[in-house]
């Protein structure tokens, strides 16, 4: 407490305990008022059905969680006193009780400090346990101060998805959270420095200060995995905000059904931005000429557009760089208006029921499924990997005969259904698809983990903000794919935001400084001109490295230990040792849940090296580190190291690293 506080400390606790009564009586009687509102009020059916889904998207939002602090702060100006919360909150005559955090008046309490205290007199913190408000700490400015109610905020053990970080967003977060609308960002963020988080609390503030256009336009969080998903799925909620669609890059890209996977080289040919150009002349190759003029009887007269005519027609939409698809439909109408201008020309009078039965015509769409046909952008793509000679003809002079070869499909399917698509397959669908007709573009994308994307993957999402703005999160260190971009410029430039605003976090939060000092000895193997993070906590004793006899029978007493600690347990290995760990687990009766099974259950979750990306786990248990690195491809196991990196960063209080063989070189 500071020197200014002159009152009981019981008494102080006992009247802001009764100001949350208070304001949780207020948020439940807001919701009451919502959920008596008649629907059916608003006049016709359809108007009733939005209406209804308004009220019931807006009653969620004022859903109070019992478990969670409804305010976390408190701003004391001279003449003011304002609470700070998740959500705004006011009595029955409209005065506020808590104002929402993302409010312009809300924001001193993120930014506020002793060179610049922003017109605060004290600034107050509360800490809480559960939903029980327990203590306070106060700020008046004089001189710099640690919170000690925040350091234990980050520090609070958690079981179970990611929380959100509303309480503890700090200056430079906070500058990116508030961002504006039309800002595309992309930031670089070492682990531990709350990029996700960042990154969806930058929704939710979107969604507050400019609610309207980002609805309209829609926004979207693509995220690298299910188990990643699943494990931010609560935050957005918790900050009342239950419409944003959360979706992996596959699941984004649904045209076709994911059942296979890419080897590296041809996963780095389809990923290659030259595939853009590829499919392009495979599109556009299907272009031809009429066979003959078209001839159009119409009552006792026969009109004929001579075949050069259509040619003509047709070269000069495509020169205006339409849309395969609006251009075949343009045509119809060309040759429509050719006719009714020669129809006119023999004094009829036509209009726009004319022209629209003149394009309908049998000869009329003849013509134009000959020089124009209709195009499947799945069958496309197929028979761009199946057809050796169509792909040849596609790819000449953009693609070398050992690279068109790793495209082509071993055995060529009977049609798409029975075809084993990968996830590159699928983006290149989705190109194909782009260049037939145009990609609906979203108000706001959020694409985290982005620096594992390849150019065509980039291209991909950027169809989805070409119109919006973005917010790209990642950290060039923990790229693991072999297909990835590689560089923040090339990576914004497939994206198609070039002039994207980029900014570092580099200053880590969750993770204790001595586990990111020893990850970070992979860092000139991985990432040879990126800077080492730092983190703002240290806690001796954090960090483990056992060398074990036999690994299989250090890891059930490594959990046992783990698990007399507070918070969740990660238990990382390479995929192919996750079965092995899995029936040593149950054969010493440790209860467990696996990763692809939900974070919800058992503190103690396995989790395969390949899906921990983006997770955080209060303590964590690495296996075999050298089994990590081998299990990925690559030059000089790079995109093992990185993988090692990724997985070395998930802890939060304490790392436990359990080798029998020998660490990879740079870790010794």
């Amino acid at each position: 407490m500071s020197a200014l506080e002159t009152e009981d400390t019981d008494s102080v606790i006992a009247a802001e305990r009764a100001h949350l009564s208070v304001s949780r009586e207020a948020l439940r009687r807001m919701r009451r008022n919502v959920l008596s509102l008649d629907a059916s009020a608003a006049g016709d059916r359809v108007s009733a059905q939005v209406l209804g889904a308004d009220l019931a998207r807006r009653a969620e939002a004022l859903r109070d969680d019992p478990s969670t602090a409804l305010f976390f702060g408190r701003l004391d100006y001279h003449e003011e006193r304002l609470y700070v919360g998740r959500r705004h909150v006011h009595d029955e005559d409209g005065e506020p009780l808590v104002i929402d955090w993302r409010a312009p008046m809300s924001r001193p309490f993120y930014q506020a400090s002793t060179a610049d205290p922003m017109g605060l007199a004290m600034r107050r913190r509360f800490g809480f346990s559960g939903g029980e408000l327990t203590a306070f700490e106060d700020e008046d400015f004089t001189a710099p101060a640690e919170s000690r109610i925040l350091i234990q905020e980050i520090e609070r053990p958690r079981v179970g998805p990611m929380r959100d970080i509303v309480a503890t967003i700090q200056p430079e977060q906070d500058d990116i959270v508030r961002a504006d609308a039309d800002h595309t960002l992309c930031v670089q963020g070492a682990p531990g420095t709350g990029k996700t988080a960042v990154g969806l609390h930058r929704v939710a503030y979107l969604l507050y200060a400019h609610r309207e256009r980002i609805r309209r336009g829609g926004v979207l969080v693509i995220g690298p995995s299910a188990s990643f998903l699943d494990y931010i799925r609560g935050v957005l909620p918790a900050l009342g905000e239950v419409n944003v669609k959360q979706r992996t890059l596959d699941g984004m890209l649904d045209a076709v059904p994911v059942t296979a996977r890419d080897e590296p080289g041809p996963g780095r040919v389809k990923g290659d931005a030259r595939m853009a150009a590829v499919l392009r002349r495979a599109v556009w190759s299907h272009l031809g000429e009429p066979s003959e003029a078209l001839v159009l009887p119409r009552g006792t007269r026969r009109w004929r557009v001579p075949a050069y005519e259509i040619t003509e027609l047709a070269e000069e939409l495509r020169s205006r760089g339409v849309r395969y698809g609006a251009g075949r439909d343009l045509l119809s109408h060309r040759i429509a208006h050719a006719i009714l201008v020669r129809i006119e020309s023999a004094g009829e009078v036509c209009d726009d029921r004319t022209h629209e039965a003149v394009r309908r015509t049998r000869p009329v769409k003849a013509v134009v499924d000959q020089v124009w046909p209709a195009l499947d952008p799945v069958r496309v793509v197929m028979r761009l990997l199946s057809d050796a000679a169509f792909l040849a003809e596609s790819a000449e002079g953009l693609l070398d005969p050992a690279e068109q070869g790793a495209l082509l499909w071993a055995k060529p399917p009977k049609g798409p259904k029975s075809a084993r698509w990968s996830q590159a397959d699928a983006v290149l669908v989705d190109e194909a698809t782009d260049l037939i007709s145009r990609t609906p573009s979203l108000g706001h994308v959020v694409l985290d983990e982005a620096q594992d994307l390849s150019a065509m993957e980039c291209r991909a999402v950027g169809r989805r903000c070409e119109t919006g703005s973005a917010t790209v999160l990642g950290d060039i260190a923990q790229g693991t794919t072999p297909w990835a971009v590689g560089d923040w410029p090339a990576l914004l430039g497939h994206l198609g935001k070039p002039d994207a605003e980029r900014t570092v976090l580099d200053r880590g939060y969750r993770v204790p400084r001595q586990i990111i000092d020893f990850a970070s000895r992979l860092l000139p193997s991985i990432a040879p001109g990126l800077a080492p993070p730092t983190s703002v906590r240290s806690a001796p004793g954090s960090l483990d490295v056992r060398r074990v006899a036999e690994i299989h029978a250090a890891v059930p007493d490594a959990c046992r230990e783990a698990l007399k600690g507070e918070g969740s347990v990660g238990l990382i290995a390479a995929e192919s040792a996750v079965p092995g760990l899995l029936e040593r687990l149950a054969a010493e009766g440790l209860e467990y849940v696996r990763l692809a099974d939900g974070m919800d259950g058992a503190r103690l979750v396995v989790t395969p090296a390949t899906q921990a990306k983006g997770l955080e786990f209060d303590q964590v248990i690495v296996v075999e580190p050298a089994e990590i690195v081998e299990a990925e491809p690559g030059d000089e196991r790079a995109p093992g190291l990185r993988r090692l990196y990724v997985v070395l960063t998930r802890a939060v209080s304490r790392l436990t690293v359990l080798h029998a063989r020998d660490l990879p070189a740079p870790l010794r």
